[in-house]
């Protein structure tokens, strides 16, 4: 997957993750894991725009991660609107397996980067 395909499935993440917020109780649970969930689930497309125009392979990886975290913590919302009963478990299937394979593609490059960083510190250490 290149990078242009990733922006646009984070975007369609983030669009489906405003959706189920829309969709929430108006009750005070609802309107709170609504704020939450729309904060960390439209954050991971703009930080990966981000590490994209990365200075340096440190700043990317250290995007990449910040689209880590915001994922991880999306996936706690999901689980919490299942768990509180707010969202019948498989009404949310798709976007909790979609948040999932975000995060396995994330992490995956963090890895590959992680790896390439690696190897030009052992470059610099050759010579």
């Amino acid at each position: 997957m290149n990078s242009d395909d990733l922006k646009k499935r984070l975007k369609v993440f983030a669009l489906r993750i405003i959706k189920l917020a829309e969709s929430l109780p108006n009750g005070l649970t609802g309107k709170t894991l609504a704020n939450q969930i729309i904060r960390s689930g439209t954050s991971p497309g703009a930080n990966y725009r981000a590490a994209c125009l990365g200075k340096s392979d440190k700043d990317f990886l250290n995007k990449l991660k910040m689209v880590e975290e915001e994922l991880d913590e999306t996936l706690y919302w999901l689980e919490l609107i299942v768990e509180s009963g707010l969202v019948k478990v498989d009404l949310l299937n798709d976007l909790i397996n979609e948040n999932q394979e975000l995060l396995k593609i994330i992490v995956s490059s963090i890895t590959t980067m992680k790896r390439k960083i690696d190897s030009k510190r052992e470059i610099v250490n050759c010579k």
